[in-house]
């Protein structure tokens, strides 16, 4: 039985329209792999890229994407809103079709990425003179332009992002505080506060690590109520990447107060069966 994995490479470099396009090519380029998507932002400096395919030609197309990214992307130089540690930030791993896969995280401490990713990129070189965190596989340090980077397995997470009418990161920096499960929020969300400049508002950014115990709608709505406090409107979120249809019906039964609905009631998910 053929296996399908699908892979979200999250690349540090949204501003370079050449850089961007050099980056994605091995996607397009090699057989027995699919790109799905691929989106940059100004503000974050960074891109996330949505692929799937066979193990092996999805593997070398990865790798071959991380080489060009290693070669133009120069993290002494690099800025952007969105924390990050290396110019291939993260390398995360979905299992589709008749793929299984275990925690990958070697240590308990490495299962969280905020954690692992703490100091960024300027602060890891004195971060791994610590044998704690001694990289899992390569040399003792990092790569003098390129950094580090965190790659793993995962189920499907959903980067949903929400913004707010105001310039304020204090405001922003507070909310996320709330909504997050690090500081006593939702169990399944990461919250960061992110300014957007070219729009002159701030943004409550969030990971949602599981959408099928922690809804997009929860987290919305509690940032709509954080934000009361404040005198602040939300005034619109976006999904960036990819999404599971069942996140989105999930929150469509929840707004149109649906009664007993289910993904089998809706037609293109009976279609693809």
């Amino acid at each position: 039985m053929k296996k399908i994995i699908e892979c979200v490479p999250n690349f540090s470099e949204g501003r370079d329209r050449e850089k961007i396009e050099k980056i994605v090519a091995p996607f397009r380029e090699k057989e027995g792999v699919k790109l799905l998507d691929y989106q940059w932002d100004h503000d974050h400096n960074r891109m996330v890229v949505t692929t799937v395919g066979e193990p092996e030609p999805l593997k070398d197309a990865v790798i071959e994407a991380i080489g060009v990214a290693v070669e133009i992307i120069d993290m002494t130089r690099h800025k952007g809103q969105h924390p990050r540690m290396g110019a291939v930030d993260v390398v995360p791993f979905i299992p589709i079709k008749n793929v299984l896969y275990e925690e990958s995280a070697t240590k308990p401490e490495r299962k969280n990425l905020a954690v692992v990713r703490k100091g960024q990129f300027e602060g890891m070189v004195e971060k791994l003179k610590d044998p704690e965190w001694k990289p899992d596989y390569g040399p003792e340090t990092i790569h003098p332009t390129a950094g580090i980077t965190a790659i793993g397995a995962r189920m499907p997470l959903v980067a949903y992002n929400v913004n707010l009418d105001t310039s304020n990161m204090e405001i922003a920096d507070s909310i996320a505080k709330k909504v997050r499960h690090l500081s006593g929020g939702l169990r399944f969300c990461k919250a960061i506060g992110v300014e957007l400049k070219d729009r002159g508002i701030v943004q409550v950014s969030m990971n949602m690590t599981d959408y099928t115990r922690t809804a997009l709608y929860r987290a919305f709505e509690l940032i709509r109520i954080e934000a009361r406090r404040y005198g602040v409107n939300v005034v619109g979120s976006e999904i960036v990447g990819l999404v599971p249809m069942e996140a989105l019906i999930d929150c469509a039964a929840y707004y149109l107060g649906l009664e007993g609905f289910s993904m089998s009631q809706v037609l293109e998910a009976r279609i693809m069966e």
